[in-house]
């Protein structure tokens, strides 16, 4: 027997845990982020101080940067490796809610232990104890519940013991993992026990490669092999199998057309001759209408976000059908699909067996390659500036970007219209090139989340790509990259706004209200002159070397200065609002956002009638 604290304990523990796939182990926690305070100082302050040679520790700037970086971590380390996040009671852990949801939404292994108030309740309340009237057993972690896949709160140190087990099963867990909240009552923390030595003791959780059941198996090959259009929708879970290798040469070998979500993109690389590029509301021509005359989708790793679906407007075939193949069952079941629940790898190399020799009739292959190719001429046009001298859009450039960059270059973007710029129009080189995080469209998560790519994949350029707005919600965790001398690049896009939103709100109706970031006009609206902040003054102020390119010429200097400098570096640059010649192309596809009904303004009125000739098209696949 050992004994140590809880917090001594736990700490030992997950210095211990590793996982497993394909021969391939790695620490399950690699290290842990904290910011401290009274619920966490005494207890895992301590501890991380004890055994700071067997757990390494990073200093963050705000609770929820901090989840966004260890997402950021787990996502580049493809769900096999995770970071652990500590923080006081109070506003330390309400701050983490949001970065919960976003690992726990898009299934991201990440660890979170805040304090908690005292299990013995010696004083109550204790400072920052939320009191509530008819439950005594209630804290702020409880706001962790619902985007925790797993949640537990240690109010006596032998149930650290199952709980610690319970939490690397989640973390580990390929079909549901995420958020993973262990509560740590602050006075638990710091309490005694002895502890048995085999809690201490190595041990590799290994990462299952479920095999689909054969009658399933046998369905989706009878499925395929009838089909006349067929299309595959790739989304995230090919990259987390690694499945990339097998898909390409599935689909090279049947000519079966591949469209990507946008946890998909890149799982094929471009150029790829079954690559059709994106899909659904954000997607290219060629891929959404594929999708509208497809007869069979296959799924593969998607969990069929409105986005992919065009809100259930996509895929408009009458007699369309799906087969999705999936580790997680209730993603299998989606769409009323014929399931094949299992790895994707071990999926798609067994329907290539089974298929062998099956192929799309060549003229369908001919018809989406040319397809393939007159959206490359639009992509192209979009990322050409008819006057270097002049101020580039948001198209120019990711376009003067995409000729700088290599297979070794990885690009984060999570909000505003930058991911549906990428979507449409990056040309992924890698299969982790392309790392936009949509399920839950954080703004604020690109800064932190390229600390945690960078930590995950050293001596590769990282790129931070964010609008203004994005930017002000949460720069803070610069200061982190500066500290760890990490040379991330972050572009700042600036348009005086919320340009996404506003352009949303002027199609719903909603006349770009309260989206610009500018003074108040004597009307009370805000449609003064632009707010004069310098954002560019800030991240220097911040530590950050900061180039302030004017015209696409500048631009493609200093892109090419940030990718090469060994400090973290802003490139800040004002966009030109786009037109219909140098903009990306516009929506190939619907989303379905519902508009006021009834309205004396004009424009709400027209835009509900459009609107209403849309939701015509919705339909249930039954």
């Amino acid at each position: 027997m050992t004994t140590l604290t809880v917090a001594q304990a736990l700490t030992r523990f997950l210095a211990a845990q590793y996982t497993e796939r394909d021969g391939v182990r790695r620490r399950l926690i690699a290290a842990t982020w904290g910011i401290f305070g009274h619920g966490n100082v005494a207890g895992i302050g301590q501890a991380l101080v004890e055994y700071a040679d067997e757990m390494p520790y990073l200093q963050g700037r705000n609770e929820q940067a901090m989840v966004h970086a260890a997402v950021g971590y787990a996502r580049q380390s493809s769900r096999l490796s995770a970071h652990a996040v500590t923080t006081s009671i109070g506003p330390g852990a309400t701050n983490l809610v949001t970065g919960a949801a976003l690992a726990t939404i898009n299934r991201l292994p990440v660890l979170l232990l805040p304090g908690d108030t005292f299990a013995t309740r010696p004083a109550d309340p204790v400072l920052q104890q939320l009191e509530v009237p008819y439950a005594g057993d209630v804290s702020v972690n409880d706001c962790l519940r619902p985007v925790s896949v797993y949640f537990d709160r240690i109010t006596r140190p032998e149930a650290l013991i199952p709980a610690a087990l319970a939490a690397a099963r989640a973390l580990t867990d390929p079909a549901a993992t995420g958020a993973v909240t262990l509560a740590l009552p602050q006075d638990v923390q710091a309490e005694a026990y002895d502890w048995p030595e085999e809690f201490f003791a190595e041990r590799v959780w290994r990462v299952r490669r479920q095999q689909p059941d054969e009658a399933e198996l046998d369905a989706a090959v009878r499925a395929v092999r009838a089909a006349d259009r067929p299309l595959i929708v790739a989304g995230g879970g090919v990259k987390y199998s690694g499945a990339e290798t097998a898909l390409g040469v599935f689909a090279a070998a049947t000519g079966i057309p591949v469209a990507v979500t946008q946890a998909g993109k890149g799982v094929l690389p471009h150029g790829h001759p079954a690559d059709v590029g994106a899909l659904g509301h954000t997607g290219t021509a060629t891929a959404n209408g594929l999708a509208r005359s497809a007869d069979l989708v296959l799924g593969i790793g998607t969990r069929y976000s409105d986005f992919t679906t065009a809100s259930s407007t996509l895929f408009a075939d009458p007699d369309v059908r799906f087969v999705n193949l999936n580790v997680a069952s209730f993603d299998a079941h989606k769409l009323a699909a014929r399931p094949l629940v299992g790895d994707a790898r071990e999926g798609l190399e067994l329907l290539h067996a089974e298929l062998d020799g099956h192929t799309v009739a060549p003229a369908y292959a001919e018809a989406y390659r040319e397809e393939r190719t007159r959206w490359e001429q639009r992509v192209t046009a979009a990322y050409t500036a008819a006057d270097e001298e002049a101020r580039p859009t948001q198209a120019q450039v990711l376009g003067a970007l995409d000729t700088l960059v290599d297979d070794s270059d990885i690009l984060i973007n999570a909000a505003g219209s930058l991911p549906g710029d990428l979507h449409k129009l990056w040309r992924a080189r890698s299969s982790d090139q392309y790392h936009v995080e949509y399920g839950y469209s954080c703004m604020g998560y690109e800064i932190p989340a390229a600390i945690g790519v960078a930590i995950a994949a050293p001596g590769r350029p990282v790129w931070a790509l964010v609008g203004d707005g994005t930017y002000l919600m949460n720069p803070t965790e610069i200061v982190t990259a500066v500290q760890q001398a990490l040379p991330i690049k972050v572009v700042i896009l600036q348009n005086h706004g919320y340009a996404s939103i506003g352009g949303l709100s002027e199609a719903v109706g909603g006349e770009r209200y309260g989206t610009a970031y500018r003074f108040r006009a004597r009307d009370g609206g805000f449609t003064g002159a632009p707010l004069p902040v310098d954002l560019a003054a800030n991240a220097a102020s911040l530590g950050m070397r900061v180039l302030t390119p004017r015209t696409v010429r500048d631009l493609r200097e200093a892109l090419a200065d940030a990718r090469s400098s060994t400090v973290p570096t802003c490139v800040y640059v004002e966009t030109e609002t786009a037109d219909t010649v140098s903009g990306p192309p516009p929506a190939q596809a619907w989303w379905d956002v519902p508009v006021a009904e009834t309205s004396t303004r004009p424009s709400a009125v027209k835009a509900r009638e459009e609107y209403d000739r849309h939701v015509t098209a919705r339909r249930r696949h039954l």
